[in-house]
Order: C-alpha cells, then sequence, then structure tokens
C-alpha cells in the first residue's frame, strides 16, 4: 500500500497492543495485500452468520468477525507504512477489498434482518460513499473520510446491530434491532454521500474563482 496521503484516520493506529501486533507481523512472510485479503474473508463469515435470521450465536459471531475484519483494516496500513512492506499494487488492496468487506457485512444483515432489499441499497450506498471520495481525490484534492457514516461508523452501528440483537433473539423472534442497524446504515450513507459531493462541489467553485 502506498496511499500514505489518503489513509483513513484511525485512532487504533496508536493503540500499544494493535502496534505490537502489526510488529510482529511485519517480521513473518505475511504481506498488507494478504492482510486485506483476510478482512474479506471476515467479513464473509461475519456475512454468512447473520444471514437467515441469526439467533445469539450468529449475532455474537457476527460482532466479533465484524471487530476482526477491522483489526485487519489497520493492521495492513501499519505493516505497508511503518513496517515497511509497501507493495505497487498496495493502492488497490487498500480499496478494493473494502469495498467487497462492506457489501458482504451488510448484505447479511439485511437478509437476516428480513429486509433484503434496504440491505442491497445499503452496501451500494455504502460503496458510493468509498467512491464519491476517491472521485474527489481522482480530481486533485486530498482525500477525506467524514461521516455521518464512514466505514468506522457503519461497523459501530452493525456491531452495535448485532449485539442488540443477540440479546433480542433470546427474548423474542423478532429482528428489530438488525433492521433498525440496516436502516441506520442505508440513511446515514446517504446522507454520508450528499456531505462528500456537497464538499467536492465547493472545493471545485473555489478552484474556479
Amino acid at each position: 500500500m502506498d496511499m500514505t496521503s489518503a489513509r483513513r484516520p484511525i485512532r487504533s493506529r496508536s493503540n500499544r497492543v494493535v502496534r505490537g501486533i502489526a510488529s510482529w507481523i511485519s517480521g513473518t512472510p505475511v504481506t498488507p495485500n494478504q492482510i486485506s485479503c483476510a478482512s474479506v474473508v471476515f467479513a464473509g463469515a461475519a456475512g454468512w452468520a447473520l444471514y437467515g435470521a441469526p439467533g445469539w450465536a450468529g449475532c455474537l459471531a457476527a460482532a466479533v468477525l465484524i471487530q476482526l475484519r477491522l483489526l485487519c483494516n489497520v493492521l495492513d496500513g501499519l505493516v505497508a507504512v511503518e513496517g515497511g512492506k509497501r507493495s505497487p499494487t498496495g493502492a488497490l488492496y487498500n480499496e478494493f477489498p473494502d469495498r467487497v468487506a462492506d457489501s458482504l457485512i451488510i448484505v447479511g444483515a439485511g437478509y437476516g434482518a428480513g429486509l433484503p432489499e434496504i440491505g442491497w441499497l445499503a452496501a451500494l450506498l455504502a460503496v458510493t460513499t468509498a467512491y464519491v471520495r476517491v472521485f474527489g481525490g481522482a480530481l486533485g484534492f486530498e482525500q477525506e473520510f467524514p461521516g455521518p457514516m464512514a466505514k468506522q461508523h457503519r461497523m459501530a452501528v452493525l456491531s452495535t446491530g448485532c449485539l442488540a440483537g443477540a440479546v433480542e433473539s433470546l427474548l423474542t423472534a423478532t429482528q428489530y434491532s438488525l433492521k433498525a442497524a440496516t436502516a441506520v446504515v442505508a440513511v446515514g450513507s446517504a446522507v454520508t454521500c450528499w456531505t462528500r459531493s456537497r464538499a467536492i462541489a465547493r472545493r471545485l467553485r473555489a478552484a474556479d474563482v
């Protein structure tokens, strides 16, 4: 990965434990691109755990797997930049696996909530938020990662929905927690697309002055 200027600000990068894990991985043959691909595996497992009205075990498993996916997202950058393992294809692996991982989790949540259409819509909007961000970079502007529903916010909402869904499934057969989480991701992602597009338009107008 060699997109240092386009790195998402992540607080956990300064976490001592996370940096220790990254330092250890840097001394192994594991590459940042492989870590990025591992995030897709964890995301796929999370989506599968949520698919088909999950019980408490599926919801808890998904919550844990989502965190592992996010850990991979931190480690790949640390190993690449701080560990000195950048590669020519790093920029590609920095973006594409993230889009796949997002979609697998969100679509799985939609099916688990009994709202597959909302799940697919939320996944499409989530991918679009990244497209708008990267498009701004293609126009020559520094990439920015504002919300209200950037990747970390989407995963926080879904993780909360999974934990709440685990409790809910012990009490009732409804899936209100997952329904709410999926809907919030869809609406929040739509708003994020708008705010990012507006920011780019503002920069274009300013550059034309």
